[in-house]
């Protein structure tokens, strides 16, 4: 049976449930592999050898291979079990982000310290801006507190 999910609407947007963390169990194991020395050395010494260790599949290993976050996130993959693979070609969180968004390092934080990305185009699709505009997610608080 499968769940109501109404999140699917948000553009650009893949959410980290159960059925993602089931589909990218074994690249985020991978991952997870990486907060060792001896596994980060022998991924770095042959990549696609170390990979083939992992029960992923080849898509996954390609997003890996590609350094494709995005990719390796539709996939199953989880930013935080991810950061590992930058940590290992000795990227901070921040360039990784950058890269996800198509920015430089400097303009990814230059836009978070200036309050975030903009909500246009960042809506779930169907609700008009107005009332999004003065919702924030359930459970959630921003800057200015509970509303």
């Amino acid at each position: 049976m499968a769940l109501d999910k109404p999140y699917k609407d948000v553009p650009g947007t893949t959410i980290f449930d159960a059925e993602q963390s089931r589909k990218g169990y074994w690249l985020n194991q991978f991952c997870m592999s990486l907060m060792k020395a001896e596994n980060r050395e022998r991924f770095k010494k042959d990549e696609r050898a170390y990979l083939d260790e992992w029960a992923m599949t080849e898509e996954q290993k390609q997003a890996v291979l590609a350094r494709d976050l995005n990719w390796c996130i539709r996939l199953g993959g989880n930013i935080y079990f991810l950061a590992k693979i930058g940590a290992t070609d000795g990227k901070s969180f921040q360039q990784m982000a950058g890269s996800m968004t198509g920015m430089t390092e400097e303009e990814y934080r230059n836009m978070m310290i200036g309050g975030g990305r903009s909500v246009e185009g960042n809506r779930r699709i169907g609700e008009d801006g107005d009332a999004q505009a003065h919702r924030q997610p359930q459970g959630s608080q921003g800057k200015q507190g509970k509303h």
